[in-house]
């Protein structure tokens, strides 16, 4: 796999890398509190900070998992037609699922800016929210690359 479809694929892994990292860090501050609370010493915001957390191994994790198919993929209807049929079908979906995410990453984009002007931040810790914001609004655009790249596969038809 080269040229434009490593790329895509190499940067997929680099989100699954945050993701596994956030997800680690989220259990082991978990595990920490829990044994921390009955000691009278639990961690302050931790609500704050597994949110936060959960916000970005869902946002990072999603291009990784769509470019190894490994989301849920209902297509016995679809299986059901030709070929060219199915190209088109699958084109025409990731077509749209281009449109969705460009969308929500700039609405993201956009709403992280507004965000950093008002300077909103957390209740407990005053952490600023646009960070997270603007991270989850750019793998939207990572996910809308790697719509791109499945249609690169359907057309070289190495997508079935």
């Amino acid at each position: 796999m080269g040229g434009r479809l490593g790329f895509i694929y190499q940067i997929c892994k680099w989100t699954n890398v945050i993701a596994g990292v956030t997800l680690t860090l989220m259990m082991l501050i978990t595990v920490a509190d829990v044994i921390l609370r009955p000691l009278g010493r639990s961690i302050v915001g931790i609500f704050e900070l597994v949110a936060f957390a959960g916000a970005v191994v869902i946002g990072v994790s999603v291009p990784f998992t769509s470019w190894v198919r490994g989301h849920i993929y209902v297509d016995f209807f679809v299986q059901k037609f030709s070929l060219p049929v199915r190209k088109r079908v699958h084109i025409t979906t990731r077509c749209l699922g281009i449109g969705l995410f460009l969308m929500i990453g700039w609405n993201l984009t956009l709403m992280g800016t507004d965000l950093f002007k008002s300077g909103e931040v957390s209740s407990t810790l005053q952490m600023p929210f646009y960070p997270i914001v603007y991270g989850i609004g750019g793998c939207c655009f990572i996910q809308a690359l790697v719509l791109v790249g499945d249609i690169l596969k359907i057309l070289r038809g190495q997508y079935e």
